[in-house]
């Protein structure tokens, strides 16, 4: 009906028609035998093709326009009319004007010389490592539902909710979980945190500074479970157990230009996005207390809406930066046809995001997420599959997930030089946040290492595996 596709519109809703199985058990003896029809109700992401926000687009023409960008163009006309003065040589005999000329080059030298001072400098990502837990860390989904239920904190109807969310989470057997959620009873106290976090930042350290000693910056991306582990009922704050896992990575970050020839990818933008000015997006992750006192991370219902925002302004912010001319021009002509023509049934063009990137690192939120991002930007398969494989070998390792997906792309030889690769990562706040870089280098596949080596590729055992035929 009517209000109720309204309903669905306001709320951000779809609906999914699934066929369960050959027949109904209660069909009687000689009855056709019909399939039985299941309606499944989710949120969505915001349709990006609705409105964009010209805010957004100009903040982005703003980030690729600065004033230093321009001035090695304002020096072409000035190099230019300096050296038409010097070849002119019938014109410099009759009117010699040396002071003109060394007002031209000293205009020249002073611009170069500004932009020499005042470019960006280029970062360069020489090395980055993943953390591989040990195989005693390990747990499977019938493992974590048996350890969840023999703890005794949760009412049958919450335990029926963990199973029917990890269930349909998209995690593998192999992930991972600290020592002292597993253990019983659970150690849940500072020093069991403090092993976790030394556990995961000198063990992809080690790896990474091993390979590379004498090193100039290093960016760590974890995940610390042990004291955000919660024994309540609250469903909200229950998702958190079913998805996060252990894990980390180190990236050895150099802006040194000697370091070029030795650096895997050099970035190229970083467009960051938060919305916390709102109180639904600032609570939509939030640590708070349930109603009998404890402590966990809660998420909203909101989040795929707030989530979608986020992402959308970001795109919109990043696309002038990144998308080809033709890419911009197409969306420049659809926004003149709705905002200076009027004409109306004319959406919004979405870019193609496939042209201006070749490798897609989406942040391992959870299967739903990863679903309604490649709907959204109409990725393909391919494009999402190093954060399906993340996110069932590893979990949501939080921002570090976006390491590994990297990582799988090296591990099966795809990144070749000049590839573009676009994270795109998500955290509370609500942020989004994305990186662009660029290889430097072909990266080959993943080798096994020495005895005395540490692999910084946390795949390096496994990748063979993947992508699985299913990923449930």
């Amino acid at each position: 009906s009517a209000p109720a596709a309204a309903f669905m519109e306001r709320e951000r809703l779809t609906a999914e028609v699934t066929f369960s199985g050959d027949a109904q058990a209660a069909s009687p003896e000689g009855a056709e035998r019909l399939p039985s029809i299941i309606i499944k109700i989710r949120r969505r992401l915001p349709d990006f093709a609705r409105s964009v926000n010209l805010k957004y687009v100009k903040l982005g023409l703003r980030h690729g326009g600065s004033l230093t960008s321009y001035l090695p163009m304002l020096c072409v006309p000035v190099l230019a009319a300096a050296a038409y003065s010097f070849v002119r040589l019938d014109v410099i005999y009759l009117s010699i004007d040396l002071l003109s000329c060394v007002a031209w080059l000293g205009t020249a030298m002073l611009l170069l010389t500004v932009y020499y001072f005042k470019r960006p400098r280029p970062v360069y990502l020489v090395e980055f490592a993943c953390y591989k837990p040990e195989d005693q860390n390990k747990i499977t989904k019938e493992a974590f539902l048996d350890m969840t239920e023999s703890t005794g904190c949760f009412n049958q109807e919450t335990l029926a909710f963990q199973t029917k969310i990890t269930t349909r989470s998209a995690l593998g057997d192999e992930t991972y979980l600290p020592s002292g959620v597993q253990a019983r009873p659970p150690r849940l106290n500072m020093a069991e945190a403090r092993l976790e976090a030394e556990a995961v930042m000198f063990g992809c350290l080690d790896a990474l500074l091993q390979a590379n000693p004498n090193s100039y910056a290093v960016v760590l991306s974890t995940e610390n479970i042990t004291l955000n582990w919660y024994f309540g009922n609250d469903r909200s704050m229950l998702l958190s157990n079913c998805i996060f896992r252990m894990g980390g990575a180190a990236a050895l970050l150099s802006n040194r230009g000697a370091d070029a020839g030795r650096a895997k990818y050099r970035l190229l933008h970083t467009v960051r996005t938060h919305k916390g000015a709102t109180d639904e997006c600032f609570k939509c992750v939030y640590q708070r207390e349930d109603d009998v006192g404890k402590v966990g991370v809660s998420l909203a219902r909101e989040l795929m809406t707030v989530a979608g925002d986020a992402l959308k302004t970001n795109i919109t912010t990043l696309g002038p930066l990144v998308l080809p001319l033709s890419e911009q021009l197409k969306f420049l002509k659809s926004l003149m046809m709705r905002r200076v023509f009027r004409a109306k049934g004319v959406r919004p063009y979405i870019p193609n995001f496939r042209r201006a990137f070749e490798h897609f690192c989406v942040h391992a939120g959870g299967r739903a997420v990863l679903e309604e991002v490649q709907r959204s930007l109409s990725l393909e398969d391919k494009d999402m599959e190093p954060s399906r494989c993340a996110l069932h070998r590893f979990g949501n390792t939080s921002s570090s997930s976006l390491w590994y997906e990297l990582a799988y792309a090296e591990a099966k030889g795809r990144v070749k030089r000049g590839n573009r690769v676009w994270q795109i990562g998500f955290g509370s706040g609500f942020k989004c946040n994305s990186a662009v870089w660029r290889a430097l280098r072909d990266v080959p596949a993943v080798s096994a290492p020495g005895p005395e080596e540490k692999a910084c590729n946390p795949w390096v055992d496994c990748v063979a595996k993947y992508p699985p035929k299913a990923y449930v």
